[in-house]
């Protein structure tokens, strides 16, 4: 059963959580958001989901929604609040799946919190800004370029470049077909995410350019598979390929004609992974 509520942070903030779906589910997912999105699970897979007997549990990330400002936050500090959301929801182990942004974020859970995380999936994730031997922006269209360069120069420079006309050529024609379908559901998240201005998009970018707070490798301590678009213009496919080599026993799954949302379209067989592994 679909659900929201908050819970109040010993740092005076307070975060907004969400869960959908069978209260007596046999898989729990924690699913980590992209940017700029809020923390609402993935309409598109409520279905899929109860059918496979899984249920959602999410968090919007501070500065998103009802989750208050964290300045200066790494990766790493979603930690503490996805384990305070799932203690106040009386849920000891899950797996944790993230879209884009949410990546990082669920592969620093896999990595922090291994007795809680029974797997873990990054969908079209970012590998970190310090990844040795990674072209870390090449084959990122030109808006979402700027948007991440202009983050690695500081608050002031994202903030100017964030106010530039969003380019439409950031997404191949896959990922505009998913957009006018079922994933159009991302119109609602991204609206609502950005009803509050742009500070939680702000502080995701700063975060993604910045330490992240964990070592990527660590996240092989959980079973972890890493799933991209091959033609992916927000992510490029070759920060996947990074992070399957840095994780040892990740597996791959590579969708060669998908692009950013377009891969979302094979998120079944992911449920599928998850179902078959825990």
């Amino acid at each position: 059963m679909a659900s929201k509520g908050e819970i109040d942070r010993p740092d005076g903030r307070t975060v907004r959580w969400y869960t959908d779906g069978p209260d007596d589910a046999s898989l729990v997912i924690f699913w980590h958001h992209g940017t700029p999105n809020i923390g609402q699970p993935p309409g598109p897979l409520m279905k899929p989901a109860t059918d496979r007997g899984i249920r959602w549990v999410s968090l919007d990330r501070p500065g998103y929604g009802g989750s208050t400002r964290r300045e200066g936050r790494c990766v790493a500090d979603v930690v503490e609040d996805v384990a305070a959301v799932a203690d106040e929801l009386g849920i000891d182990r899950f797996a944790a799946v993230g879209h884009s942004g949410g990546g990082p974020h669920a592969l620093a859970c896999a990595a922090l919190l291994p007795e809680r995380v029974q797997a873990c999936v990054s969908i079209a994730g970012l590998a970190p800004f310090e990844a040795g031997g990674l072209d870390w922006y090449g084959g990122m269209a030109h808006g979402g370029r700027l948007e991440l360069e202009a983050a690695a120069l500081g608050p002031a420079a994202l903030r100017a470049q964030l106010e530039a006309e969003w380019d439409p050529e950031t997404f191949m024609a896959a990922d505009h077909a998913a957009l006018a379908g079922e994933w159009g559901w991302f119109n609602g998240i991204v609206n609502a995410a950005l009803e509050l201005g742009p500070d939680g998009m702000v502080d995701d970018d700063l975060a993604y350019v910045s330490d992240w707070g964990f070592t990527v490798a660590d996240a092989g301590a959980v079973p972890t598979l890493i799933a991209h678009g091959g033609k992916d213009r927000v992510v490029p496919f070759t920060h996947g390929e990074w992070l399957s080599r840095q994780i040892e026993g990740a597996g791959t799954r590579v969708f060669p004609d998908d692009g950013h949302i377009s891969v979302l379209t094979y998120a079944e067989t992911l449920l599928d992974w998850l179902v078959e592994t825990v």
